[in-house]
């Protein structure tokens, strides 16, 4: 073979390994929502779905299953110091989030599995907290969700609903 043929060989075999190997970005961006609640500092690391028309809760989330609250690997909440959930202690700690969705309530699960993909794998028993909170409809569509840590709440707001949770 000649020197020639050798280089172009070399090019088109190098450009095949490019596009085979080239990664597709997810349509779901990781995001981080942190902040206070009293003297606590809380995190929420989770990926981000957009609506893009779809309907949500009750189809894309499907009610009364296991979600895990956000896109991709399960979504996680930290709080650097004991919390009151609805009421309820969650120990300081790194958890998994979870949500099971009914038209008329939520159960907030925090789960003590931390690494899990989406809600695969997630096992009830170890489960550190389970509360129970009430969505808000909203007049607006939030099209990509967002989680929002305000001064004695955190707020998963997606397309028409709201799902707060009172944090102390």
């Amino acid at each position: 073979m000649n020197l020639r043929k050798k280089i172009l060989l070399s090019f088109i075999t190098l450009f095949i390994v490019a596009i085979s190997t080239a990664q597709e970005k997810p349509k779901s961006t990781k995001e981080v929502a942190t902040g206070k609640i009293n003297d606590a500092t809380i995190t929420i690391n989770y990926g981000s779905p957009s609506v893009n028309g779809r309907e949500i809760w009750g189809g894309l989330v499907p009610f009364n299953q296991v979600w895990r609250a956000g896109a991709n690997e399960a979504t996680t909440f930290q709080t650097n110091k004991d919390l009151m959930i609805e009421g309820s202690k969650l120990p300081a700690g790194t958890y998994s989030f979870f949500v099971i969705p009914s038209e008329k309530e939520c159960t907030i699960i925090f789960n003590k599995e931390t690494k899990l993909w989406g809600s695969g794998k997630y096992k009830e028993k170890e489960d550190q907290l389970r509360v129970t909170v009430k969505p808000e409809a909203t007049k607006t569509i939030t099209e990509k969700l967002v989680y929002k840590v305000e001064k004695s709440k955190v707020v998963l707001d997606w397309a028409n609903w709201n799902i707060p949770m009172s944090v102390k």
